[in-house]
């Protein structure tokens, strides 16, 4: 039996990238003795007032069918905060409550490029970019972040890499896997080629909450009509299993994705809409909970690192994650992934899955217990130090 072409633009590396996390978790659940570092699942619960309006409207039965773009409530709460971080004049109508980030990253590309369509991605870029951008159709194409220049953004290469074919600019900040926050200045000039060349931007702002005083600069505010803002509760509040998300854009945007989810989601559990709603009234507490965790165990993972010949660590601006650079011990970040896991069970990230230029990295998430991290660190240092007798 044969299958469509879809099926070819859905595999390929960023479905491979979660190889190595899909046999550690596996092995977890059997009770194996290995250390998850490989994923951004925040070391805290979702905070106690979410998880109680949730069983409150569970137990209330508040089980049926929701409107598909989200409650109205919602949506305006939602539309709050953003107007509060950005600046930028949104109301309900501008507002889309998805099942989660990659939810609304993937209605946005169905609903803004096609077949014959480029759409630039800034990289290190999520391993989900690819597939998302190209079941479309369109053609994903890749503006570098060197690693000499600490994974900022090379502006002159995204410049030339626009042609009458591209369609939009899609970046993350906090960028994932660097932690890296797009200056004023750096989004000044982004924003000056997509004024040029009207083009859409795809802000994919998830770990926005993390940044210093939970905000990043944005261009939303100066470009409503081309900007799409992407946001979710997932990192902010610790509530990746949730799924609550959203996109925030220009209203005809807004009721085209609403026409596309009509067909895929159907509405979302009201329940989980309430306690989102919750989420975001005690969103200034997460977050800073949130940061206060982020920062404390990034100092303490860079101390248990120090000492370990041939690995240096790279301090992010914000996130939950550091980008390790092990090009000194003679591996690729693939390589140092998977000998690693095979070795001594502490499942890390392949930097390759993230573009070329953290093709000698391995992501680690230091949202983690700190004595995983100490543990975690021992293991590396040992691998490291059997690399260097078998050379």
């Amino acid at each position: 039996m044969r299958f469509s072409h879809l099926v070819e633009r859905i595999a390929g590396e960023g479905a491979d990238a979660w190889e190595i996390h899909s046999e550690a978790n596996l092995a977890r659940q059997r009770g194996e003795d290995v250390i998850l570092l490989s994923v951004g699942d925040p070391d805290l619960d979702t905070p106690a007032p979410v998880l109680e309006r949730a069983i409150e409207r569970l137990r209330a039965g508040d089980t049926h069918y929701t409107p598909a773009a989200g409650r109205s409530a919602l949506r305006a709460a939602i539309a709050a905060a953003h107007r509060a971080r950005t600046g930028q004049r949104v109301e309900l109508e501008n507002v889309i409550y998805l099942s989660g980030t990659q939810n609304a990253l993937f209605t946005a590309s169905l609903c803004l490029a096609g077949p014959g369509d480029e759409v630039i991605a800034l990289e290190p870029l999520y391993p989900t970019y690819p597939a998302t951008i190209e079941v479309t159709g369109a053609r994903m194409v890749r503006a570098r972040a060197p690693a000499e220049g600490g994974f900022r953004v090379d502006l002159a290469a995204l410049e030339a890499a626009i042609t009458p074919h591209t369609r939009a600019i899609c970046y993350a900040s906090p960028n994932n896997p660097s932690g890296v926050i797009l200056s004023e200045a750096e989004l000044k000039r982004i924003g000056e080629l997509a004024r040029r060349h009207s083009l859409w931007l795809i802000a994919d702002e998830v770990y926005a909450g993390l940044a210093p005083a939970g905000r990043v600069p944005s261009l939303a505010a100066q470009l409503p009509e081309q900007v799409v803002t992407i946001g979710s509760l997932s990192k902010s509040h610790a509530m990746p299993g949730w799924r609550a998300g959203w996109l925030i854009g220009p209203r005809q945007l807004v009721q085209h994705v609403e026409s596309l989810v009509m067909c895929m989601l159907y509405g979302l559990p009201g329940f989980i809409q309430e306690a989102a709603i919750t989420a975001l009234e005690v969103a200034p507490q997460a977050e800073r909970r949130i940061r206060d965790l982020c920062t404390a165990r990034r100092d303490f993972l860079f101390g248990e690192l120090k000492g370990i010949k041939g690995i240096r660590y790279c301090s992010p601006d914000a996130g939950m994650f550091t980008l390790l650079d092990v090009r000194q011990t003679g591996l690729s970040g693939r390589e140092f992934a998977r000998e690693l896991y095979r070795a001594e069970r502490v499942s890390l990230m392949d930097g390759g899955a993230f573009g070329k230029e953290t093709g000698g990295f391995v992501r680690l998430c230091f949202a983690a217990d700190e004595a995983l991290l100490r543990e975690a660190c021992l293991r590396i240092r040992r691998f490291v130090a059997s690399i260097k007798k078998v050379a």
